[in-house]
């Protein structure tokens, strides 16, 4: 007689199933959002700058080459950083449904990978350049609670799936049948809720004790000392679809760095002024509210518009002239940049020539179109700066200005690549008619934007299908700092033509229509649409 087959089940036992990766790696998933909401509500009780979410963002943006951010820009715009937090919530999930798996299958690989997820989040919040020891707590607290749950979470699963002993009689609940599973089921889904109410009431808890959101609701700006020039009524075209001449609070771009918005308490807020200087200047909030503040209409474009791009906004602004706080401080001799610090790190490098220049008012601003400044945009102080790309000069939340030069420090965008001063182009773009419209034939109006700021516009020109460039009708100028709406008259006849613009600005130089990319001081090329005409 031959013995059994050893492949077959003995009397006595019944076949493990499969081990059931798809519920492992829901495990995972349960475990690190449970982990990632008890670190939201550790950071909004005792570390508010400690996200780690946040952090690991921030330092995405931070090692990421120029030329990913400005294909994420070009493609999301304003939102990208919405765009990154779902593509690192994505990449998280599929990194805690791995962790589950090889907890399953390779125990402890699991909790080594959950641990030195948790390992990068903490390095993530330290690298933050004002981290302190105490924000590092929320990354930490993630990472044992991750780790934890998923340990029970991937030990019930075991239970789960356990061969029942033959001699079961049916109808019973032995340990590792569908009772268990359940078991497991329940405690993972405990383990994703009890991580969701985390992460709600972490964003609520942050949100209510924030003193900036309270101080800036109570706050009222100050009467201006001099106030900004009255704009026209000849400086706004009425157009359906032209950009409005001063940009909404609201509708006014945001590109910067900060995944979190800076909350910053404006009764602790001060500005340093040091470096090569003579006399080091520090000014509190109030300090600064007490100097004659000016107004002043100013135009900000970031560097990363693309040509015919929305990334500018014109803004009525209230604040302090830096140059007379920079006189204050009194730059040493071979000084010839400032650069800016805001208090989440990020740095821009503008030179000193533009900050000191009487014929150019960059100020320290605290308003906005009649309104403090929206926490999004810099509140409680902000550099606004005519003439520069946002890049080299217009620091949200600032809180240091350190004279130096440009062949000793770098800023954050120039260390990736990008020119040192950034002066803004002469451009223009059409707003209407959209690329794609379809309009009647007859007279169409033409309209849109030029700017060549600190300069000023001194023409427009259309042109159609490549043909001749035809004047177009400025508006009023409100400055040179400004940018300036124009409209023409375009006998438009049937079929499909592309028109184009083209600005000249108030020294004669007219705008290239050769192409170069925002990389590395700023898009240029010319404006075109094209219009079918029935």
């Amino acid at each position: 007689m031959t013995g059994p087959d050893p492949r077959t089940p003995s009397a006595g036992s019944r076949a493990r199933p499969r081990p059931p990766r798809r519920l492992a790696g829901l495990a995972g998933i349960a475990a690190a959002l449970a982990g990632l909401g008890a670190a939201e509500l550790a950071a909004a009780l005792f570390a508010p700058a400690g996200s780690p979410v946040l952090a690991v963002g921030a330092l995405v943006i931070d090692l990421v080459p120029g030329w990913v951010k400005e294909l994420v820009i070009a493609l999301f715009g304003t939102n990208d950083k919405t765009v990154l937090i779902v593509v690192i919530a994505l990449g998280a999930a599929v990194l805690a449904a791995a962790a589950g798996v090889l907890e399953l299958v390779r125990p402890p690989l699991g909790r080594v990978l959950t641990v030195a997820a948790g390992g990068l989040a903490v390095f993530a919040v330290l690298s933050r350049s004002s981290a302190s020891t105490l924000d590092a707590l929320p990354a930490v607290v993630a990472m044992v609670v991750a780790a934890v749950l998923l340990t029970v979470l991937i030990t019930r699963l075991r239970a789960g799936t356990a061969p029942a002993p033959a001699h079961t009689a049916p109808g019973t609940a032995p340990g590792g049948t569908d009772v268990d599973r359940r078991r497991f089921l329940a405690y993972t889904g405990a383990s994703a809720a009890v991580g969701a109410v985390a992460l709600v009431i972490g964003q609520v808890v942050s949100a209510g004790t924030r003193a900036a959101d309270a101080a800036r609701a109570r706050f009222t700006l100050p009467a201006p000392a001099v106030t900004a020039p009255e704009i026209p009524q000849a400086a706004s075209v009425a157009v359906d679809g032209i950009s409005p001449l001063i940009t909404a609070n609201a509708d006014f771009y945001r590109i910067d760095t900060a995944l979190q918005v800076p909350r910053i308490d404006p009764s602790t807020w001060t500005l340093k002024i040091t470096g090569m200087v003579e006399n080091e200047v520090e000014l509190s909030f109030a300090d600064l509210l007490a100097l004659p503040l000016e107004e002043s209409t100013t135009t900000l474009m970031c560097v990363s518009n693309p040509v015919g791009g929305d990334l500018i906004g014109n803004a009525t602004w209230l604040g302090y002239p830096i140059r007379n706080l920079l006189a204050r401080a009194v730059p040493t001799a071979g000084a010839d940049m400032v650069l800016s610090r805001s208090q989440d790190g990020w740095t821009a490098s503008t030179p000193l020539e533009v900050l000191t220049d009487e014929n150019r008012n960059a100020i320290l601003a605290v308003g906005m179109n009649g309104v403090p400044l929206p926490l999004e945009h810099g509140y409680p102080v902000r550099m606004v700066v005519p003439g520069l790309y946002g890049y080299v000069s217009a620091t949200k939340w600032v809180v240091e200005l350190t004279v130096t030069r440009f062949d000793q420090h770098t800023a954050y965008w120039t260390d990736r690549g990008w020119s040192e001063r950034g002066p803004v182009k002469v451009s223009s773009r059409i707003d209407v008619p959209r690329s794609g419209a379809r309009t009647g034939a007859g007279t169409v109006t033409v309209a849109g934007v030029a700017w060549a700021q600190h300069t000023g516009i001194r023409a427009v020109q259309v042109q159609v299908d490549g043909g001749a460039w035809e004047e177009a009708t400025l508006a009023a100028a409100i400055s040179a700092d400004t940018w300036r709406q124009w409209t023409w008259s375009w006998p438009a006849t049937a079929g499909t033509h592309t028109l184009r613009v083209r600005a000249t600005d108030a020294a004669g130089l007219v705008q290239t229509e050769a192409r170069q990319d925002v990389i590395p001081d700023g898009a240029t090329g010319l404006d075109e649409v094209t219009v079918t005409v029935a």
